[in-house]
């Protein structure tokens, strides 16, 4: 069953006639919820609806030089209910982390109809339990996001990005974690094995990202050139751009692929065995973040079983369980 509501209470009502039927949920449409509730750039603050895109929003912000600091896969076509609900995030997480950490309320619908909301559309908030966290990431299994407040960032004067491409995985892990030792702040660390058209090469690419101040920028990309790390791109020269919210173009031929990309999470210090194990398939490592997205596979493991507060949530929040399965 697809759910294409015309408003919230129609989302509202058609979940509930599914939770009483017990009709399961298979897909949710929240394109007429695409509107910006409440925008205010003194505050720094902005409520929009589920269905609005992530490239949309960013749009409406740079008109006040500012953005939401996240910058998936995708912006153009990304919804807020995805960008949240699947917990979605790109190069620029080593610098600002994930989407939790710029959400401060949020508005659901659960599984029998009822409109929930939790956080509130100012920053300092801290009345009642961290309820809106749980959906982030959930896939809809807990409920369908319908819209979110979000704490905002100015646009950077200027971003950097360098770049530097070595023969082995050990020479580039090096280079990696000696510039982990110094006092630079990069907002983006990639390693990825990438050509230009998203297959695997035979070589290893650092991606190094920086953003601030014309100042801050420069001393960073001069200190970067101690590990021989040459200008790829700068944008945002006094104007306050920054790079463009979408991937640098190695990174937007990986995704524009149509086979399956997986993801697995590891502490920083064993991607590289993570990476060797992966042989001469195609990757991105979030290299400060430990995060590696590839194809091809990484030998068998164990199918995990949801844990027992995984189970209690679910049944708490969907009993009939008519909304996806929860994740892994």
């Amino acid at each position: 069953m697809t759910l294409r509501p015309a408003s919230l209470a129609d989302l509202s009502a058609q979940l509930a006639a599914a939770h009483a039927a017990k009709h399961p949920i298979t897909s949710v449409d929240l394109a007429a919820l695409a509107a910006v509730r409440e925008y205010t750039p003194e505050d720094m603050t902005i409520t929009a609806e589920g269905g609005l895109t992530l490239a949309a929003l960013q749009a409406t912000l740079a008109t006040h030089r500012q953005w939401l600091p996240t910058d998936p896969p995708h912006a153009g076509t990304v919804t807020i209910r995805q960008l949240l609900s699947e917990n979605l995030f790109g190069p620029r997480r080593c610098g600002f982390g994930t989407i939790r950490e710029h959400l401060i309320g949020l508005e659901a619908v659960l599984a029998d109809g009822r409109v929930t909301h939790s956080g509130g559309r100012v920053v300092k908030n801290v009345a009642g339990y961290d309820v809106m966290k749980l959906f982030v990431g959930a896939r809809d299994s807990l409920g369908i996001i319908s819209a979110a407040t979000f704490k905002l960032r100015p646009l950077p004067g200027q971003e950097a990005l360098l770049s530097a491409t070595f023969d082995s995985l050990a020479a580039a892990w090096r280079v990696i974690e000696a510039i982990g030792a110094t006092p630079l702040t990069p907002v983006m660390l990639d390693l990825h094995n990438l050509a230009p058209d998203g297959t695997a090469s035979g070589t290893f690419t650092i991606r190094l990202g920086f953003a601030g101040t014309p100042e801050e920028v420069a001393w960073q990309v001069t200190r970067a050139g101690d590990f021989s790390l040459s200008l790829h791109q700068m944008r945002g020269e006094g104007r306050g751009e920054g790079l463009p919210a979408h991937a640098p173009d190695h990174e937007q031929a990986f995704w524009s692929d149509a086979a399956p990309v997986h993801t697995l999470s590891v502490i920083p210090s064993a991607l590289p065995a993570a990476i060797a194990r992966l042989g001469q398939a195609s990757f991105i490592a979030r290299a400060a973040n430990g995060i590696l997205h590839h194809r091809g596979t990484l030998g068998t493991a164990a199918t995990p079983t949801p844990s027992a507060l995984a189970r209690r949530l679910k049944d708490t929040f969907d009993p009939h369980h008519i909304l996806p399965a929860m994740p892994l």
